[in-house]
């Protein structure tokens, strides 16, 4: 029997076995099930995904994860967390890419910003731009969401200007702070220096910029960029030049009216001190030993007694003729308003410079070599004689001063101070820890020298002074036939020569003596009378020794400081016995020749 087509037939033993020949399509049709069922599974979520009231999971709008809520759920839930939603500031090197940390550097509400947030319309842009798109993808585009973060806030926002500035520059100010340079201070035995730190920047500008166009992502995220300004270091070395040198007390700049910051000196180990700063981190402070002395007076305790005090005064009357006056004047507005810090050397002669006619001086009786002469400039040293006893009062360093070649009539014996351009110089030196200014005044043909400075103690001295010996002069004729017959006339005034001792007494506050010091041996000389007579005159001799009697100065009269009440003045102790020869007009030579004086005025 033939075999059925399709089938073949297998002998085997015990009997015979059938097989169909082919493939069979069940698998196939099962993989084309499945595929529809998928297909239609990934419509029917293309559909949901695109025509679904819900919106995509992972959906943030200001914070708040609205995925899966309705239109209406969504926007009930971001108004209501309006109110406590913060941006956080992350900051970031400017140099390079964001990189956020766990917390955020800084935050700022949105109340802070006066915000106003158009939510519906949010809500619709953030749904609309996760479901635009092909509708073939939008099932994956479902699956595979994980929230939105590029929608455009701006549009949607709106916050008060002056509100967000002064937010910016908040945080600005909470996330920047200025690089520190190095700095030092010292102790009495260690100089503390703290090492510089980089400091950081952050645009005030920018993070208004930012917050006013919504530019924060959809996590309240906001990158900030800073930037780095680098401080300052100091070498040991460069300290050490800072810090070195001769200590001073704060001072005064006449010229700017201000006062000088005082100067510490100290020393230390430059190579050693290099070794620690070189070691230290930014920021640590390094402490080094070194010898350290501290000047006695500082700008903060200078500005309260500054010129405070009158520390000495001396007034002289200026008499001669208008040429003098007119010189003693000009000197003594020379040196008038100088200002001497602590150790400064006053020179008279470099301070009020020469005596020139193109200056103003006029010819006036001076003395040269030892003949009473008219000079250009003739009367400067009754301003120096002044400054001078001012100075001796005020109890400072007289560093040098010559007496004049005869003794002075317009002030105590031994408180002169002659000068001369180019010749002798009258200076002194400021030995108080604080600067004196100098102040003239010149009216009423009086001279007012006055010292202003600080008394810290209310010390004050008075001048004394002692006539140890006196020279008495000669008067010596000369015949002269060019006078009139039975005439005189002095041609050259006389001066008795004494050696005088002045004493510098300081006195306490309360009057009590603390010490009297011998301050200057004053040698004045002793000049001869000269007499010229007419050829009829009686003969005179030509030497005749006189005793003169001038007119003996007055005594010191300083004031003390007000407040005090010192004791009587004590006549120190001179080391030898002194001859006290008070001076008297000169004797009337004897003659009854009249005789014409010719007045002069030779004080220099």
């Amino acid at each position: 029997m033939d075999q059925t087509k399709g089938e073949v037939k297998i002998q085997q033993a015990g009997g015979a076995r059938v097989r169909k020949s082919g493939r069979s399509n069940a698998p196939l049709i099962a993989l084309a099930a499945a595929a529809a069922i998928a297909v239609g599974v990934y419509g029917g979520l293309c559909a949901v995904a695109v025509h679904g009231g819900s919106l995509w999971k992972g959906t943030q709008i200001l914070g708040q994860d609205v995925g899966g809520m309705t239109r209406e759920e969504a926007i009930a839930a971001v108004e209501s967390s309006l109110d406590g939603q913060e941006i956080g500031l992350y900051l970031y090197d400017g140099s390079a890419e964001p990189e956020r940390g766990d917390a955020p550097d800084a935050s700022i509400s949105l109340a802070e910003l006066g915000a106003e947030v158009d939510v519906p319309a949010l809500v619709d842009q953030a749904k609309a731009e996760t479901q635009s798109g092909s509708v073939l993808t939008a099932g994956w585009r479902y699956l595979t969401n994980k929230g939105t973060s590029d929608y455009s806030l701006g549009e949607h926002l709106h916050v008060d200007a002056a509100k967000t500035a002064a937010a910016a520059e908040a945080a600005a100010n909470e996330l920047s702070w200025a690089a520190q340079d190095c700095s030092y201070t010292m102790t009495d035995s260690t100089i503390q220096i703290q090492m510089a730190q980089d400091g950081r920047s952050v645009s005030a500008q920018a993070i208004q910029t930012a917050l006013s166009q919504g530019a924060w992502d959809a996590d309240m995220g906001l990158d900030v960029a800073y930037s780095m300004v680098s401080g300052q270091n100091l070498s040991a070395q460069e300290i050490h030049d800072e810090v070195y040198g001769e200590v001073k007390n704060a001072g005064y700049d006449a010229a700017t009216n201000s006062i000088i910051p005082e100067q510490t000196g100290a020393d230390f180990d430059i190579p050693a001190a290099q070794q620690m700063l070189d070691a230290a981190a930014p920021g640590e402070t390094v402490t080094i030993s070194a010898q350290i002395q501290y000047p006695a007076v500082t700008a903060e305790s200078l500005k309260a007694v500054l010129f405070r005090d009158v520390l000495g005064e001396c007034i002289t009357s200026v008499g001669g003729t208008a040429a003098r006056r007119t010189n003693v004047r000009l000197a003594s507005a020379a040196f008038n308003g100088v200002v001497m810090n602590t150790g400064d050397v006053f020179s008279y002669n470099e301070t009020v410079g020469q005596r020139t006619t193109a200056k103003g001086y006029q010819a006036a009786p001076a003395y040269v070599q030892g003949e009473t002469v008219n000079e250009i400039g003739g009367g400067v040293c009754q301003p120096s004689s002044t400054l001078y006893l001012a100075c001796l009062r005020a109890n400072l360093e007289i560093t040098e001063r010559y007496p004049h070649r005869y003794a002075p009539s317009y002030i105590d014996w031994g408180m002169d101070a002659t000068v001369s351009w180019g010749g002798p110089d009258y200076k002194f030196t400021n030995n108080t820890n604080y600067p004196i200014k100098i102040v003239t005044i010149y009216e009423n043909n009086k001279l007012t020298v006055r010292l202003l400075g600080t008394n810290v103690d209310g010390t004050y001295v008075k001048m004394t002074n002692q006539t140890m010996s006196s020279t008495p002069y000669k008067t010596v004729y000369k015949d002269d036939n060019s006078l009139p017959a039975g005439t005189q006339t002095v041609i050259t005034t006389p001066y008795t020569g004494y050696n005088v001792r002045s004493f510098r007494n300081i006195y306490s506050a309360s009057g009590e003596l603390i010490s009297s010091e011998l301050e200057a041996v004053s040698d004045y000389k002793s000049r001869d009378q000269v007499i010229a007579r007419g050829p009829t005159a009686a003969s005179a001799p030509a030497e005749t020794p006189t005793t003169p009697e001038e007119t003996t100065p007055p005594a010191d009269t300083t004031v003390p400081p007000a407040g005090t009440t010192p004791s009587a003045p004590e006549t120190p102790s001179a080391p030898e016995t002194p001859v006290e020869t008070p001076p008297s007009a000169p004797v009337d030579p004897p003659t009854d020749t009249p005789i014409v004086v010719v007045p002069l005025d030779p004080e220099g």
